[in-house]
């Protein structure tokens, strides 16, 4: 995706869009990287100030699984068996996927949209055809393999307002999905509706609604890589004190606006890339950008931020996946060392869902004899 391309995508949306939407702080950040040799990597962070305490989570092929009803009833909801094998990431001790991957290289997470998610009202005799907010992912990771079948049958199935046991209400949340036909989707319940966007830009952070995302973006094409020419004043030369002037302006703040511009310009501006090993190591290197340390950002119990708990908010974990190769890798806030998971050594035959603890040790590497 060339700049002037998104560029002209841009111009269909309206400077009064960006001027009258509402801005919210919940830092997870996700963004796609293609290399040539067809692979494409996906990459996000996790952050909250509460624990989500996520684990790995593998789930085999043909495993039943039950939705939550509108009242919040476990398995009163949409029941189905899984056509694909999937793993990645949970959260609060639930077995259920917040970011993850499947055998078919179908990727992608569920990030937090407060003030904006609202889900569907689901009568009663519906209930059986509808999930929790929470569960949306691990249905979409286990039914299908490509964007296009996603957008074909979530249509068919409601997202109802159930509450979450630790958030005492629907978690509102929108998804970003990718594949291995090379497209992205963002999928967003507002007011009651399901809206699903392409994504050009293949970027997404929290709230606002992705097209003002997409709008916001064209106030900043003015940003470059290229270094700006020496400017003389008064036949005086002034020089940049610096390289990185071309960027200068970029916004800088955790706020999910400038993340999205943040993601958006870094991953636009990469040179090629060869393999998927390639664009995972350009992944890390973009995700570092969007780690936030312990006391920068502080939260208030009852507040619509970080999981409505007083604390810091800090990046939990990030995580990149290789589509093409089927490789998940994940690191957390005590290890910055990656833990893989290697799509084709997992049992997708197994019979039950296997939980994996992100609590390890990092490993120091000893070089000093």
């Amino acid at each position: 995706m060339t700049k002037r391309t998104i560029r002209r995508i841009l111009t269909t949306f309206t400077a009064a869009a960006i001027a009258a939407a509402p801005v919210a702080a919940n830092a997870c950040t996700s963004f796609v990287l293609a290399a040539k040799d067809g692979s494409y990597v996906y990459g996000r962070t996790m952050e909250f100030s509460l624990p989500m305490r996520s684990e790995l989570m593998v789930i085999p092929r043909g495993y039943a699984i039950t939705g939550t009803g509108p009242d919040g009833t476990a398995g009163a909801g949409l029941a189905w068996k899984s056509k694909y094998g999937a793993a990645g990431a949970n959260a609060l001790g639930l077995k259920i996927l917040v970011d993850g991957m499947n055998e078919k290289g179908l990727a992608g997470g569920m990030l937090y949209l407060p003030n904006i998610a609202e889900f569907q009202d689901v009568a009663p005799d519906e209930a059986k055809n509808s999930i929790a907010s929470v569960e949306l992912l691990t249905w979409i990771l286990t039914n299908f393999a490509t964007v296009d079948e996603v957008r074909e049958n979530l249509p068919k199935i409601k997202v109802n307002k159930a509450p979450q046991e630790t958030f005492k209400m629907p978690v509102p949340v929108h998804v970003t999905l990718h594949d291995m036909n090379g497209k992205s989707l963002v999928i967003e319940y507002v007011g009651g509706k399901l809206n699903m966007y392409d994504n050009p830009v293949g970027t997404l952070t929290n709230a606002p609604e992705f097209p003002w995302h997409l709008a916001n973006l064209g106030q900043y094409g003015n940003l470059s890589t290229n270094e700006p020419p020496v400017r003389e004043i008064g036949g005086v030369s002034f020089a940049e004190p610096s390289t990185g002037a071309g960027m200068h302006g970029i916004p800088g703040d955790f706020l999910s606006p400038s993340r999205f511009i943040r993601a958006t310009l870094f991953a636009d501006s990469l040179p090629p890339l060869d393999t998927g090993l390639d664009a995972m190591d350009a992944a890390r290197h973009i995700l570092n950008n969007f780690d936030i340390p312990p006391g920068a950002i502080r939260t208030a119990a009852g507040s619509n931020v970080g999981g409505g708990v007083a604390g810091w908010e800090t990046t939990e974990w990030s995580v990149v996946a290789d589509m093409k190769k089927g490789v998940y890798a994940i690191w957390d806030y005590k290890n910055p060392n990656p833990r893989a998971l290697i799509f084709s050594e997992l049992n997708f035959d197994a019979k039950d869902i296997k939980l994996m603890s992100l609590q390890v040790k990092p490993d120091f590497v000893n070089l000093s004899k």
